[in-house]
């Protein structure tokens, strides 16, 4: 026989457990936390129209080359993307078009062999006109100004708008040769502006080993710094004029780049003793040109290289080192074929490029205080990176090739780079005109890309 009270006590204990759970459920979602994410603003900024002044760092130049994958991810494209969501309008970048993607060339990385890369130039679908290696013309109106190899004290001089082919390639043929830089960029509407100039100032001289030469002086030679305060000023003040507002940027520390961290002198040293362990005992040092130096038995302007000499990137794939002379002196490990002065930024050129770094990044700091603008203090950021970062539990650094955040060439920025860049420069604007831009996910950005 059924016993019917024990059904019913066993659904009694059914229907109040329900009722149990269902309170409990209502308790823990009538406990949860609001929380509220602030709604992206544009605060005191007005970012209707955009403009990004600059050079190869802003044009998203990248593994020694303008083409348009490394255009697509300029950090200012991040940045107007971001904008958009405060009231950004239209952003428009001089792309190449598909057929001619490869822009100017660059390099790729081929394969790593026995632990070095080897990279090859890219040499198909590229965007020359002509012979003489014009670039295709973009002449309609652009918001991304940025000219690789722009220098602030050329970006004043006419002529140079002739000598500089990415400049050139945004210019009718009227302006080329009869407008500056300066102008050009002043004469674009805006009501929001990016500034980051001056790196070439100073880049010139330290990835030439500082061997400024008659021939090389107009890219190669440092920038007078009162020269920079002044006209660092002046372009601020055009761009500032009726109450605009903008960002500014400091420049990096460009002896702490890969370009200039990856080849030491100790490597060089290891090296060449382990090419030729039978000699490896007469392998005492690196030898190089110095024209300051002058060492008892040795001849003028040589010395042995110490740690504090940076070897420039290019001097990894030169395959020189150890190539005997005429004389059978082997070059690098011989005083009488020391390596040349334009591999080579030694300890006194060093001081001199830190101290010219120090200097420009005074002068756009007070030129920015003076116009109440934000600073993206790339200098010190960049810094941080050297030694590496953890965004969101993945770690970043400038270590050559496998850093992630310096492409190919050793000095321009990867993918993932020119995000943290855009990040750094959300930050500047959010702080100095209680904005409220969106920042991006650094990881989802490409680094250097392997094969």
């Amino acid at each position: 026989m059924v016993n019917y009270f024990k059904i019913k006590n066993v659904e009694m204990k059914r229907y109040l457990l329900n009722i149990y759970s269902a309170a409990l459920i209502l308790f823990v979602v009538s406990c949860k936390p609001n929380i509220d994410t602030p709604k992206p603003s544009s605060g005191a900024a007005d970012f209707s129209k955009y403009i990004a002044v600059g050079n190869s760092l802003t044009s998203g130049f990248a593994d020694g080359g303008l083409y348009l994958e490394g255009q697509k991810v300029a950090f200012p494209n991040i940045l107007a993307e971001q904008m958009r969501t405060s009231g950004g309008g239209d952003f428009t970048s001089p792309f190449f078009d598909e057929a001619h993607s490869n822009g100017s060339g660059y390099l790729r990385l081929k394969a790593i062999t026995n632990g070095s890369p080897v990279l090859e130039n890219v040499t198909e679908n590229l965007a020359y006109r002509d012979a003489e290696k014009h670039l295709i013309k973009y002449t309609d109106p652009i918001q991304n100004l940025g000219v690789p190899g722009m220098r602030l004290d050329l970006a004043f001089v006419e002529q140079f708008s002739a000598l500089n082919y990415y400049f050139e390639r945004l210019l009718p043929a009227a302006d080329v040769g009869a407008k500056t830089y300066f102008d050009y960029a002043i004469s674009k509407e805006h009501t929001f502006f990016s500034l980051w100039l001056g790196n070439n100032d100073v880049l010139g001289f330290a990835t030439g080993g500082g061997a400024v030469t008659p021939a090389n002086a107009l890219t190669t030679q440092l920038t007078d710094k009162a020269r920079f305060a002044s006209l660092y000023n002046e372009f601020v003040d055009k761009l500032t004029e009726g109450g605009k507002k903008g960002v500014v940027a400091t420049i990096p520390d460009v002896t702490a780049i890969p370009y200039f961290t990856t080849v030491t002198i100790d490597a060089l040293l290891q090296g060449a003793k382990a090419a030729s362990p039978e000699n490896a005992d007469q392998i005492q040092a690196i030898f190089i040109q110095d024209k300051t130096a002058a060492v008892p038995g040795m001849p003028p302007g040589v010395r042995p290289a110490t740690s504090e000499d940076l070897v420039v990137l290019p001097f990894m794939s030169a395959g020189l080192l150890g190539v005997p002379n005429a004389g059978g002196a082997p070059y690098g490990l011989h005083p009488l074929n020391p390596v040349q002065d334009q591999y080579i930024l030694d300890k006194s050129e060093v001081a001199l490029v830190k101290d010219y770094v120090a200097s420009y990044n005074e002068a756009i700091k007070a030129a920015a205080a003076n116009k109440n603008l934000a600073v993206a203090d790339v200098y010190s950021y960049l810094n941080e990176v050297k030694a590496g970062v953890l965004i969101n539990g993945a770690g970043i650094s400038a270590t050559f090739i496998t850093g992630g955040a310096i492409s190919l060439d050793g000095i321009h920025l990867t993918p993932k780079g020119n995000a943290l860049i855009a990040n750094l420069f959300i930050k500047a604007i959010n702080e100095q005109y209680d904005a409220n831009l969106p920042t991006v996910d650094v990881n989802k950005y490409q680094g250097v890309k392997f094969p």
